[in-house]
């Protein structure tokens, strides 16, 4: 079998089972594990596929946006409580963005009404922040996406550009060390850059899941982020991945 046969097959094999172990790829091509393992790799470097600790998953779906309502339930104790750290961070009469992430949605349920000047694409946010009379709220407008309930696209790229933030609070789907931000959905990977160049800091909240995970588009190098909050489950490597490129974090405890 032509190697390039092999690898259009194994990604067959992970997208039909959506993850599949390197010794069962081995076996079913009679080629050594190590083979195996440099196929992936660069199967990978071709976003057909993901790597993961002992084979690869498929990455068919990720381009998907995950509804709501399910992120809502995914790690919801973890994305409370860095909310919670994150709101800490701002300062009555600031100007900031929020993208349109749970821990965004967490982040306007638990901001106390003070005066601020929230810019935000997502329809969730500006809802939940319309609850404080001190709260100027101002939408991106767009191109909707239905199951994040959020705007994206080129006119909510030109609306960012009118503004200039103190702060923008981003979360993604992936954060690696060495590959930077990355998100699933092209189109919110590129809001969350122009949220970035509009702010004079930015505020990653990424619960320690996210770590050690590339997804299909990236957003920006990790020392790109002014400040990381995250759990404290993160592991060890993280955190001194985080220190060697200069990057300032908080841990946080979580509770139930």
């Amino acid at each position: 079998m032509l190697v390039a046969e092999r690898h259009r097959k194994i990604v067959d094999v992970v997208n039909e089972k959506l993850s599949v172990r390197v010794t069962e790829l081995s076996k079913l091509f009679k080629v050594t594990e190590e083979t195996i393992r440099r196929d992936l790799e660069k199967l990978e470097k071709e976003n057909l596929l993901r790597r993961s600790h002992g084979g690869a998953v498929s990455i068919q779906d990720e381009q998907t946006e995950v509804s709501y309502t399910e992120r809502e339930i995914t790690n919801a104790a973890e994305k409370r409580a860095i909310a919670v750290e994150a709101v800490k961070l701002i300062q009555p009469g600031d100007q900031i963005v929020l993208d349109a992430s749970t821990t965004a949605w967490y982040m306007a349920k638990e901001m106390p009404d003070v005066p601020l000047t929230v810019l935000t694409n997502s329809i969730k946010v500006a809802v939940e922040l319309s609850k404080k009379e001190q709260v100027r709220v101002i939408s991106t407008g767009g191109m909707l996406q239905p199951k994040s309930l959020s705007y994206v696209g080129p006119l909510a790229e030109r609306s960012l550009n009118m503004y200039h933030v103190n702060k923008a609070f981003i979360s993604c789907k992936g954060v690696h060390i060495e590959a930077g931000l990355s998100d699933s959905n092209e189109w919110q990977a590129l809001l969350k850059r122009q949220m970035m160049s509009i702010s004079d800091q930015t505020i990653l909240m990424a619960d320690s899941t996210k770590f050690g995970v590339r997804t299909f588009a990236q957003i920006t190098e990790i020392q790109k982020i002014s400040y990381v909050i995250t759990d404290s489950l993160i592991k060890e490597s993280y955190i001194s991945g985080l220190e060697e490129k200069g990057v300032q974090f908080n841990t946080v405890m979580v509770n139930g």
